[in-house]
């Protein structure tokens, strides 16, 4: 068990600075997952953990041991990229035992621990095969299983499943979920899938433009997000945002004005900043609104798109003229094009943020 700290840690490409001074602490056994948008930095970080990039300044330690100019071989570590990087002209169980040919290990204990990673990884009955007798999700799992017997400090997986369909997106994911329980080492995943985040991790570092911008366990992250972005990328379907002038205020009683003369009440936990005295970003979860009758509506609107998906249905209404919101309902859900929706918003479905720095307010 590792436990990762990154201090200061910045990494330039010619003038171009893509990760503005990491701080963080990865403790032992976890697993941690970097997810963000395309080009935030979560793959360059995971490369510099690995020693693959040469970091620009700051420090990388392991259980408090300097690692930024140990050789990527004597880190400790064992990584599983988005591609599969199998041998084409070895069987499985040579795949799976070639990164410890060379090791200190036996034969005896290489052929125990191939056996074993088979295993736990449901392919013992394909050891004889070569990677070109399997499908997408066996030959990521033989590179999973190579990277397993190598019994690494620090297990590093950077987009494992994004050439997968989403059967096997599903699949592997399991599989994923179940490793982490067997193996007594520190993961740290790389995805832009927030899905994959949110189901997998123990601890959740949010990254853009190279910069954190918040870190905590899946619950913590979607329940209190520290601003508009975090809000937005975690949660599926996404958050809808809308503008909402302030109506009235009064100590920790604020009254926003919705569209169609309609207003909406929150308590706060404390009094706005007086600087905010026109309008606020109001956020909505799809699946906290509610539906109600017409006379206990805080905003109504259109149906302009209907989404069966069997188990729930995603509506899509037309509010006001530029404005929409998306809402999740019970898949049985009778809505059609062209009905009029009504519905309440409970206090803890409603988030607040401020229009200009877009961190969260309540």
């Amino acid at each position: 068990m590792t436990k990762v700290t990154l201090k200061n840690l910045k990494k330039t490409f010619g003038k171009v600075e893509v990760l503005h001074g990491i701080e963080l602490d990865l403790p032992e056994n976890e697993f941690t997952v970097f997810v963000g948008p395309s080009g935030c930095g979560k793959s360059t970080l995971l490369r510099l953990i690995a020693g693959l990039e040469d970091v620009t300044s700051g420090e990388i330690l392991f259980d408090d041991q300097l690692m930024n100019r140990v050789q990527p071989a004597k880190r400790g570590i064992a990584m599983v990229f988005q591609s599969y990087a199998l041998y084409p002209h070895m069987t499985v169980y040579e795949n799976i035992a070639f990164g410890i040919r060379n090791s200190r290990y036996s034969k005896e204990e290489i052929h125990r621990r191939v056996l074993e990673a088979a295993e736990n990884l449901k392919v013992e009955q394909l050891l004889d095969r070569k990677p070109k007798q399997l499908s997408g999700g066996q030959r990521q799992r033989v590179a999973i299983g190579r990277a397993i017997v190598r019994d690494p400090k620090v297990f590093l997986f950077d987009e494992p499943l994004s050439n997968l369909d989403a059967e096997l997106r599903v699949e592997m994911r399991i599989q994923i979920a179940r490793l982490k329980t067997k193996l007594n080492t520190t993961m740290i995943y790389v995805t832009h899938d927030q899905v994959e985040a949110m189901t997998l991790a123990d601890r959740i570092v949010v990254l853009r433009e190279g910069h954190v911008e918040q870190v905590g366990t899946p619950l913590e992250l979607y329940n209190a997000p520290c601003n508009k972005f975090v809000a937005g990328f975690l949660g599926s379907p996404k958050m809808n945002f809308l503008e909402a002038p302030i109506a009235s205020r009064q100590d920790n009683q604020l009254t926003l004005a919705l569209p169609n003369d309609k207003k909406l009440t929150l308590t706060l936990k404390e009094p706005l900043p007086e600087t905010l005295d026109k309008s606020i970003c109001l956020g909505l979860r799809p699946e906290g609104v509610v539906e109600c009758d017409e006379k206990e509506a805080v905003i109504s609107g259109k149906v302009r798109v209907v989404e069966h998906l069997g188990s729930e249905t995603y509506v899509y209404l037309r509010v006001a003229p530029k404005i929409s919101l998306l809402v999740r309902m019970r898949g049985d859900h009778p809505v059609k094009l062209g009905d009029i929706v009504h519905l309440t918003l409970p206090e803890q479905a409603c988030y607040l943020f401020d229009p200009k720095t877009e961190l969260a307010l309540h």
